[in-house]
Formats: C-alpha cells, structure tokens, sequence
C-alpha cells in the first residue's frame, strides 16, 4: 500500500462535502500554520475545527500510509483545498509519519480498522525498520491473538509471556524487570513538533538523579507520577501506570534510550549497563480498545481486568484467586517501593511513593490472611518492606510458603529491598524449622547469603540459639562457619553471648572454627559469654585448649575483667582457675 501512493505524483484527501463552518476551520488552520492566527477563543471557529477533526478520514488506520507516502498531498473539503504540508504543521498527522514501529504503535494503535490486523501491517508498512526477516509481513492467515503477541514480543524481547484473546485488542504481559523511575513533570507545547519533554526522577542507586526525555505524542497521555521500567531481556524503557495489582502500558518502547538526556556526565546507555537486577514480578497491560482517558474511574478498569480472568488457568478456587491477586498486589508494592529514597528523604515515610507502597502492601497481607486464615502476623515496620516469600518464611507460614514455592516463576533466595535479607534469612532467625527444610529442599538457595549487615542465616539461628536451624544449615556442608558481619562477629560469637551451649557445641563440633576470633573491638567469644555469665559455655570454650584468657579488647578489658564487671562470680572463678594452671 504504501508503495502505491509512494509512486503517486499526488494524493488527494477527501474529507466530505462541505459544511456551513468546514471553509472557516480550513481557513484557521491556514492561519495557523502561518503563524498569523490570533488564536481566537471564538467558540464558532474552535467548534468548526473540532468539527472537522471529528470526520471519520482522521479515525481510519490506513489514511497514515495514504498521505505520508505521498510526494504531494492536498487536502479538500468540498470545493476548499488545502496545502497537505501547511495542513499537517498543524496537525502534525502526516508530519514526521515515517516512523519506527514502536512509535506507530503508540501514537496510531487506536485509530479505527475494518480487521484488527490492519492496525498492525498499516502501522508496520510504514516503519523504517526491516522487516523481512521477522514474522511480521503482512498475512492475515495468522489469528490475531497470534499476531498481537509476536508484535509484542519484537517490539520488547523474546524472554516475556504474553496472554492474548481473539476477540480483544488486549495484551497481558508477564515479565521479570525492574523500575529506573518515574515521571516528575511532563511538557507539551505546540512548538516541541509533536513532541513532548518528559522530567525523570530516578531510583536510588542510579549514577544520576534526573533527566529529560523528548518523546512523541501518544494515544495515552502521560502523565506526572507515570513510572518507567525495564523489562528483562528489553533494550528500551516503557512507561507504565500502577493500578492496585497490575500496570497498564501508556507507551511501549517508546524511543531509543539515546534521546534521555541525564543531569550529569553519565548517559543513558550507561546507565542500561548498570542495570543488572530484574528481580520485580511486572503484570503489564496493554490495552488497544480503551483510552485511560475514557476510563477516568479506576474501578471500572479493575472490572475489565476480572473479567478477562487474567490468573493462572489452574487456579480457580476461590482461595487461590484471593491468593493471586493478593500475590499481584504485594508485586506492585514491592516496585513503588523501589522508588523510596530511605535515608535520602529526612521525611521518606511521608512521601507519595512511601504511602502507596504501604498501602498495597497491607492489602497484600490482608489478602494472603484472608486466603489461608492467619489471625495474627508481624506487620511491615515503615522499612520492612519485604516480599511474600519473605513475609510467610517471617510468620513461619508453611502452607503460604508451599504455594509460592509451585510457582516456576518465583526466585526462593529474592532479598528484600531494605535488609537485602533472603526467605532462608527470615526464616532462620524466627526459628521455623520446616520452613528453613523447605527452602533448602528447593536446592535454590545461598546458604551463606549475607544481608546488609553481613548477617548470614547461620549468623541469624546461632544468635537466636535455634539449634535444629544450625544442624540443618551446617547438614548442608555449604556454609562458612566463620563468616563474619559487618562488625566482624561469627555465628560462634553470636552464641557465646546469648548463652546458647546447644549451638556453641554444634559449632566446635564441626573443627572449623576460630574458637578466639577477634570481632571488630577486639572481643572474643569466651569474652563476650564471660560478660554476659554463661558459665557453661565459658567452659566449653576453655576445653577447647584454643583461647587466650588474657586478650583483651580495644579498652585492653580481658574476659576477666568483664566477668568481675558483670559480677559473675561462678565464671571469674573459672577464669582464675584456668589463668593459675596455666602458669604452673
């Protein structure tokens, strides 16, 4: 088609017989062009050029390849003519319409075609990308679920799972990704050529704070608080809009990552490296037969979304539908709350990303209670935001735990955002034993996984004195007993101090520990359960033949003289014991 009307010396455009206002909204339009209009608020001539943008030739998908292949277009409306490029200054219709098919695909998607496969090969004919070598030549053979989804896939990636019907123009995608930002301002004015300058504020972690992207208009408006994403396996952003359990699509893909302009030395495509974590859970939307500007009530959205039944196919009982929404919901908390600068924002906990993020969460925990009848639960604190997995490994709910595990796409060892701490971490620190078997029977988890503070699971079980948790942990023969945290304490340490003689055993048992290991203010094991008393397991620590009983710490205190501070007189006892043997 388009190589038809590329071959023509001239295209006319008919837009109808004539009206008594078509001839005064031509005339305005010339004016404009010419930078002569006065810009009238005369309600005639607005009316007269609404008017005629409203004829069904501007709605028609196939017009775009009638004019933009054209050497010369003219417009007319009756006997009026029109120059098509003085036309289309204004219009910005044919302006720039040799385009990539990403942007095509935003801007044209929800013009009118007699067969939903028009909008795809009207659009596509006119990209300026090769084509031949996909599966997108024109063939209407190829039903349009099928269609719709290999269109979705090229322009994102292969990597994604697509959900299509052969009845509506709608596209579900699943993807791992992660969030970049979101949108802070957005600026259209006539004299940006259909453009628009999209303010970006990043995410915490990014090498840069903000930026500016130029983008074409769109069907869907962006606006301020839009979010932009990342799929895995993606080269180019999209900008998503969150409604309670899911994201709808405003623009996919919309332009090549070169046109972000950043506030400082670093460019966008660097910044892509630096992208290396798509660990967020995206349901994405993208829906060709409804303008969000016609969905103005979001409830009416969400009624669209459970009538398309969007869950897995094997989860129909009532419970498991509780269950994926609520999944879906925690999903969405866990990416607005990517966007929280905690410990950059004196206030964090009163900005707009804070408060969304909480609220869907505690929709979340609601849901999954509801689901599996649990009464009580710890609650998220204002930086514990955690992921299902996490909070169910917290609550030491195993049937929760269990169902999550069925899922293929669900990442047993995924830290959460704020401890960096794992399922396994949560677990072993609340002592539930079957849980911490769980998740070790799925063979898919870092044993040794430190947290933001260097914590291990084992550090984790030692320091609370789980001793089933530590046997299980150390069964597994991949752990590093002697890994230290942030202040250079080990799991021994941990147990020497809360008086845990089960798991200080355990840990001499295994013959691969620094029974006088220095923490980072020069305090040892057998000086931490002298300060603290333990009696027992002071003596368990001197029968080992390996520890110096005069170290002392950065205050040059000895194990002696914290168990005389403290009063122990049973262990000052020992201590001197062992100091006056050791010097016959």
């Amino acid at each position: 088609m388009a190589k038809i009307y590329g071959q023509a010396n001239r295209v006319v455009v008919w837009l109808g017989k004539a009206t008594n206002d078509s001839d005064l909204a031509l005339e305005e339009i010339r004016l404009a062009a010419s930078k002569m209009s006065t810009h009238s608020s005369n309600k005639a001539i607005q009316q007269a050029v609404l008017a005629l943008f409203q004829r069904p030739w501007f709605r028609r998908i196939w017009v775009l390849q009638e004019v933009a292949s054209a050497r010369y277009v003219v417009i007319m409306c009756g006997l009026t003519e029109i120059d098509g490029y003085v036309f289309c200054l204004v219009t910005y219709l044919i302006n720039g319409a040799i385009f990539r098919p990403n942007y095509g695909m935003n801007m044209y998607h929800t013009h009118e075609a007699t067969k939903r496969h028009d909008k795809v090969y009207a659009l596509l004919g006119m990209s300026s990308d090769d084509l031949s070598e996909t599966s997108l030549l024109p063939n209407y053979g190829v039903p349009w679920e099928e269609l719709l989804q290999r269109l979705v896939k090229f322009l994102l990636c292969n990597e994604i799972l697509v959900e299509t019907w052969d009845d509506k123009e709608i596209a579900v995608i699943q993807s791992k990704g992660c969030i970049l930002g979101k949108v802070s301002l957005v600026q259209n004015d006539i004299s940006l050529d259909n453009r628009q300058n999209v303010g970006i504020i990043f995410k915490r972690g990014l090498p840069q704070n903000a930026g500016t992207w130029s983008l074409q208009n769109s069907a869907k408006y962006i606006r301020k608080g839009d979010l932009i994403c990342l799929l895995q396996g993606a080269s180019k952003p999209t900008i998503i809009r969150p409604y309670k359990d899911y994201f709808s699509i405003i623009m996919i893909a919309p332009t090549s990552p070169e046109h972000i302009q950043m506030s400082g030395d670093v460019k966008w495509p660097k910044v892509l490296q630096l992208v290396k974590d798509f660990n967020r859970d995206f349901l994405l939307v993208w829906d060709w037969e409804n303008s969000l500007e016609k969905l103005q009530d979001s409830e009416e959205y969400e009624t669209l979304v459970q009538r398309n039944n969007w869950i897995s196919q094997h989860s129909k009982t009532e419970s498991n539908i509780d269950l994926n929404k609520a999944t879906r919901t925690w999903n969405v908390a866990l990416i607005l709350g990517d966007l929280v600068n905690y410990g950059k924002v004196e206030n964090y906990k009163e900005t707009e990303e804070y408060k969304n993020a909480m609220e869907r969460l505690q929709e979340a925990i609601e849901g999954y209670k509801m689901a599996f009848g649990i009464k009580q639960s710890h609650s998220p604190t204002y930086q514990n935001i955690l992921t299902p997995l996490s909070w169910a490994a917290w609550n030491g709910c195993s049937d929760v735990i269990n169902l999550l595990l069925e899922k293929n796409n669900v990442d047993p060892d995924l830290k959460d955002s704020q401890y960096d701490r794992t399922p396994l971490s949560w677990a072993a620190e609340s002592g539930y034993e079957v849980i911490v078997k769980l998740l070790l029977e799925t063979d898919k988890v870092d044993v040794s996984s430190k947290d933001k503070y260097g914590q291990t699971p084992l550090l984790w079980a030692a320091k609370k004195g789980h001793e089933a948790i530590v046997k299980l942990l150390l069964k597994t023969g991949k752990v590093d007993v002697d890994l230290k945290n942030k202040f250079d304490r080990t799991p021994l340490s941990w147990a020497a101090e809360g008086g845990h003689e089960a798991v200080v055993k355990l840990l001499l048992e295994t013959g691969k520990v620094n029974v006088d290991l220095k923490d980072k203010y020069s305090q040892t094991p057998l000086s931490w359960a002298a300060g603290k008393g333990h009696e027992n397991v002071v003596k368990l620590l001197l029968e080992t033949g390996k520890v110096d009983i005069e170290s002392k710490d950065v205050d040059s205190w000895t194990p002696l003289t914290w168990a005389t501070q403290g009063g122990h007189e049973a262990v000052v006892k020992l201590l001197r014991e062992k100091g006056y043997q050791e010097t016959q």
